[in-house]
């Protein structure tokens, strides 16, 4: 098994594991292998070295820390809320520390973000502008949902003053999750 670091055209990069050199290629020239945060074809594979396995010998390499554990105790955190009055998005900061996380810790966080957002909203597909309509109207039930909407539909019910927040979501995540 061949454990490759790869990048795509918008510098995420991501991890592929592959049977061999040549099923890596395979897949590549397929336009099988996509970014897991955009969903680009365009894959690069980036310098690695080969992991030796020699059986009880420790790794000497940390493990990557995980987004949440590179936040230190006492940093501030930030929450975003939707005001009632004006209908705006508005961050709330509890400190004005600064927290800066490394970019897999921000792919990770992204990530993790985006299936909560999955796993509690109902996807409506294409019908998402006319299914908002009627929620912020009163003709349907209130509940979070999900879907597309063409740019004209957006600039047309963010006019209408209806909330709605536009959310990139690969295609391997908007399905069931496991």
């Amino acid at each position: 098994m061949k454990v490759l670091d790869l990048l795509c055209s918008h510098q995420h990069s991501f991890e592929g594991w592959f049977v061999s050199e040549d099923d890596f290629q395979s897949q590549l020239t397929r336009s099988l292998i996509e970014c897991p945060l955009c969903s680009d074809k365009t894959i690069t594979k980036m310098l690695s070295a080969p992991r030796l396995n020699f059986g009880a010998i420790q790794s000497v390499v940390p493990s990557v820390p995980s987004a949440a554990s590179q936040i230190s105790p006492g940093a501030g955190s930030r929450a975003a809320h939707m005001d009632s009055n004006s209908g705006a998005l508005a961050a709330t900061s509890v400190s004005d520390a600064a927290v800066p996380l490394s970019e897999p810790a921000l792919q990770a966080a992204w990530l993790q973000m985006v299936r909560h957002v999955v796993a509690n909203t109902e996807n409506v597909g294409d019908k998402f502008a006319e299914e908002a309509r009627k929620i912020h109207y009163g003709e349907s039930e209130e509940r979070a949902i999900r879907g597309h909407a063409s740019r004209k539909e957006t600039a047309e019910l963010l006019d209408e003053g209806i909330s709605i927040m536009p959310l990139p979501i690969p295609a391997g995540l908007n399905g069931p999750l496991q």
